[in-house]
């Protein structure tokens, strides 16, 4: 059983990272950070109940996932710095 969730740690490692982009990307924003949290938690509850009982199905994708995964959080890295460029800038003036 191992080996088949073996391939699917790297998005585990990076949906961590992605749930951090978007929780600064909320707090940087203004995002009330109560109603930040409760979304986060009902999300990676979500994602538990799909990954849980979706697995057995998506195991013949892993390869596709895990691109359209990794490139999801690629494009929402770049999307949170670019957003903060601006007031590191203005930081520093």
């Amino acid at each position: 059983m191992f080996k088949e969730f073996k391939q699917f740690f790297g998005l585990i490692v990076f949906g961590n990272i992605e749930n951090l982009i978007l929780a600064a990307q909320g707090v940087g924003n203004g995002v009330n950070p109560i109603g930040l949290a409760i979304l986060s938690f009902i999300a990676v509850i979500c994602w538990l109940l799909i990954g849980t009982f979706g697995t057995r199905v998506a195991i013949k994708y892993a390869r596709y996932i895990n691109f359209i995964g990794g490139l999801a959080i690629f494009i929402l890295g770049i999307q949170a710095m670019v957003d903060a460029f601006p007031h590191m800038l203005a930081f520093f003036h």
